[in-house]
């Protein structure tokens, strides 16, 4: 319906915040010290952000890893949006890679240019940020923060949240003793327990979708699959999961252990991996068409392989919407635990969070 709604006539006013030169100029970026913050937009409403677009150089290895977005709504006083810049905008690991899905894009040149087309309404204000948690300054920061100004919103209008989790490693088993087929793919687990927490969270609201990002670190010369992981929403309170998938890349609607990039409106592996899924993964789902409502609580999670055997990097940025403004509830991770192994670890290594 996206067309069609483009010959309704609007009651709103189209406005941008920007870091375009204000002397005229083309020095259109602005320079982010280390540990400090710049506003991008600090905005009264009621009204809606329709479009972020942003792109960072910098020094610093992990600059996409290192430096957060953060989003407040009607003056709460933590951000609802927290998550960093490169895994908020659809790829893990602080990489870029080009890609397209309905509400995030990575374009070209090699997908530095971010874009988010999540609308985020609020009611009284908004303030957008980005921080730099580096030990480097972000030399670069370009921005775009496109939105329209409204008289009044619909009371059912929701809050936009967005946050950011990482195990590293899962709590698996080891595989001593097990033929590949019992390691892979035997074991039982009914309840959840001890999956990879997406997202744990009370209030009403509707969950949209995520990321997730996945480093190999088993090291075996036969099927090292890093998936079969069923996907479990745990709804109002559920002791059992309401919703229980069949196997992780089935919930990012693929099959059969892909190992093709792929790139949907709704779903796609960004980052494939390498030889026997070995390395970094990158994968999205939105559930654009079919939102998971709750009315108290929600908490999601899949198995980090089968039974949650697997001893592997994961991490996630999670996106819903919230009747209130509020604060993501997991302890947030510090910039030091977010960063990535190198592409090239070599996961027989020990896997400590460094």
């Amino acid at each position: 319906m996206a067309l069609e709604r483009l010959s309704l006539l609007r009651n709103a006013h189209r406005r941008r915040e920007s870091s375009y030169d204000r002397s005229g100029g083309n020095r259109d970026s602005v320079r982010v010290a280390p540990g400090a913050s710049h506003c991008l937009a600090e905005l009264n409403g009621p009204g809606v952000i329709r479009h972020l677009w942003i792109t960072a150089l910098g020094d610093c290895p992990h600059l996409l890893r290192t430096a957060s977005l953060r989003i407040w709504w009607d003056d709460h006083p933590e951000p609802s949006v927290d998550a960093p810049l490169g895994d908020f905008f659809g790829n893990g690991f602080g990489d870029t890679v080009n890609f397209a899905s309905l509400p995030l894009q990575m374009m070209p040149q090699d997908g530095k240019g971010m874009n988010c087309f999540f609308p985020m309404p609020f009611h009284k204000s908004a303030r957008v940020e980005v921080w730099n948690e580096s030990d480097q300054p972000l030399e670069h920061l370009f921005y775009y923060v496109d939105w329209e100004e409204h008289g009044s919103l619909d009371p059912e209008q929701a809050y936009f949240h967005a946050a950011f989790r990482r195990q590293n490693p899962t709590a698996g088993i080891s595989d001593q003793g097990m033929s590949n087929w019992d390691y892979q793919m035997e074991g039982s687990n009914r309840d959840g327990a001890d999956n990879y927490l997406v997202l744990d969270v009370a209030g009403r609201g509707h969950y949209v979708g995520c990321v997730v990002a996945i480093h190999n670190l088993r090291v075996t010369d036969q099927n090292n699959w890093y998936g079969e992981g069923d996907d479990m929403f745990f709804i109002d309170g559920d002791a059992l999961p309401s919703l229980h998938g069949t196997g992780t890349e089935d919930y990012f609607l693929t099959a059969w252990g892909p190992r093709q990039k792929f790139c949907g409106p709704y779903a796609g592996l960004t980052m494939p991996g390498g030889e026997n899924y070995s390395g970094r993964l990158s994968m999205y789902r939105f559930h654009i068409e079919d939102p998971v409502m709750f009315d108290r609580s929600l908490r999601f999670s899949i198995e980090h392989g089968h039974a949650n055997r697997r001893a592997d990097d994961w991490s996630s940025v999670a996106y819903w919407y919230m009747q209130a403004p509020a604060s993501p509830l997991h302890p947030r991770v510090p910039a030091d635990l977010r960063i990535p192994w190198p592409a090239d670890h070599l996961p027989g290594l020990p896997c400590v969070e460094k």
